[in-house]
């Protein structure tokens, strides 16, 4: 996985301590965006298109840090599979979120970044990247766009909550500051990869206004496994390719896939874990473990494999025979003598059975700091339908600080950028119909 905590030394904006140093009881016209991630950005997007001026205020040097790092190895941007999967991945909140990926989903968000001047292409999975593969550019070209549409960034200027009469405070490089705008944007982030700004200390100025929140917990993260002191020693950061994990709950099998992923010193982690991160995690949480069964050879049947481990194996060695009867060695050898009975190396038929379902136990979900998104947040009864705060009239919040979880793929900055679109929208029409109030 990307170290989070990697600088990734692209923007060295100007300090701008902010235009609004004194509170005044008169809302100002202006519109504040709290977070600069994807949904901060779009939801700026939208107001300054709308004619509205936008002040956009981010805790961090420079906005999209954890956009920037996250696509180092190739931005996923989205995924190019049919709408009706594409939905389901959003699990629980598939519901909540529907409505505005049907408006601004995977198709929608390539054709802003083509009007960007970034063009897109499909991988052989499926997803979704720009050419050039880059996260900076893209990033560049919309900051700079945002810019030119007359949006005012703020940087280090870090979210303290609300004054005793709902004024914003801001802790800036110059002190501390309250801010009155007309409507308000919250894309806080969650509560994974601190260091780029995505600390989740927001929930707690949440709770103290008694807006509901659900717990925090890691999504698309790793796992733990007791591993041998030998086991870790030899095989930490090794891939483990053309496998297929099967994961079954209260004895169905609820996920069956193929695909690779890495053992680490203190477990399993990569793709096809992520994959199976939230059913995985839930399981740990109600019984306090969780078992996964691999098939270390899928291109075989376990008659087969059978057959071929019952050649007589003479003077070689076991690790040998396994080689050259069924090309089983490295790391998945080592799962073997890891997990397996020493006896059963010597049955033809329990070693195949193994190799065609060998359990694999989990001991927790990796701490949510490593985790590279978060569930949990803003619970959606806190909203109405337009994703503004029920007990705060012109707030409206967006992005991964609301409670949904969607696996890698490109699920995550589309349901981002399109909940930020949505409330950049809702906010205009608050706005316009609020004047018509006054």
């Amino acid at each position: 996985m990307t170290n989070p905590n990697q600088n990734p030394g692209l923007f060295h904006p100007n300090q701008n301590p902010g235009l609004f140093h004194q509170h005044d009881s008169t809302p100002s016209p202006r519109v504040a965006v709290i977070g600069g991630g994807p949904a901060g950005l779009m939801a700026a997007e939208v107001l300054s298109a709308g004619g509205v001026p936008v002040d956009l205020y981010d805790s961090m040097p420079s906005v999209g840090r954890k956009f920037l790092v996250a696509g180092k190895g190739g931005l996923n941007l989205t995924h190019a599979e049919p709408r009706e999967q594409f939905l389901a991945r959003y699990g629980a909140r598939r519901k909540e979120l529907e409505p505005f990926l049907m408006r601004f989903g995977a198709d929608e968000l390539r054709q802003w970044a083509a009007d960007l001047g970034v063009e897109t292409f499909i991988g052989t999975s499926g997803r979704v990247f720009p050419v050039g593969m880059k996260a900076a550019p893209l990033l560049y070209a919309w900051r700079s766009r945002l810019e030119r549409a007359g949006v005012t960034f703020h940087y280090r200027h870090q979210w303290l909550g609300w004054d005793e009469s709902a004024a914003l405070r801001l802790q800036t490089p110059t002190g501390e500051m309250t801010i009155q705008p007309r409507a308000v944007i919250l894309a806080l982030g969650g509560a994974s990869w601190s260091r780029m700004g995505s600390t989740g200390q927001w929930a707690a100025l949440f709770a103290e206004r008694g807006i509901p929140l659900a717990p925090f917990k890691p999504a698309n993260c790793g796992f733990e496994v007791e591993w041998s002191e030998l086991f870790r020693a030899k095989f930490d950061g090794q891939p483990l390719k053309t496998v297929v994990i099967e994961f079954c709950d209260a004895g169905q099998t609820i996920w069956r896939r193929q695909g690779e992923f890495i053992v680490t010193a203190n477990g399993v982690e990569g793709s096809l874990i992520y994959a199976l991160s939230a059913p995985i995690r839930d399981a740990i949480e109600k019984q306090g473990g969780a078992v996964i069964h691999l098939d270390l050879a899928p291109d075989r049947t376990e008659t087969e494999l059978a057959v071929r481990l019952a050649q007589p194996r003479g003077s070689r060695s076991m690790a040998h025979h396994l080689e050259k009867t069924v090309g089983i060695k490295g790391v998945k050898a080592g799962l073997l003598w890891e997990f397996l009975p020493r006896p059963d190396f010597d049955h033809p038929q329990k070693l195949a059975a193994a190799m065609k379902n060998l359990p694999i136990p989990l001991r927790a979900a990796s701490p949510l700091e490593e985790a590279i998104s978060t569930a949990g947040g803003v619970r959606f009864e806190a909203l109405d339908e337009h994703l503004m705060l029920k007990s705060l009239p012109g707030v409206f919040c967006a992005g991964e600080m609301l409670d949904w979880e969607a696996p890698t793929g490109g699920y995550l900055i589309t349901a981002c950028c399109s909940t930020g679109r949505a409330a950049g929208l809702a906010a205009l029409a608050w706005m316009a119909e609020h004047s018509l109030n006054e």
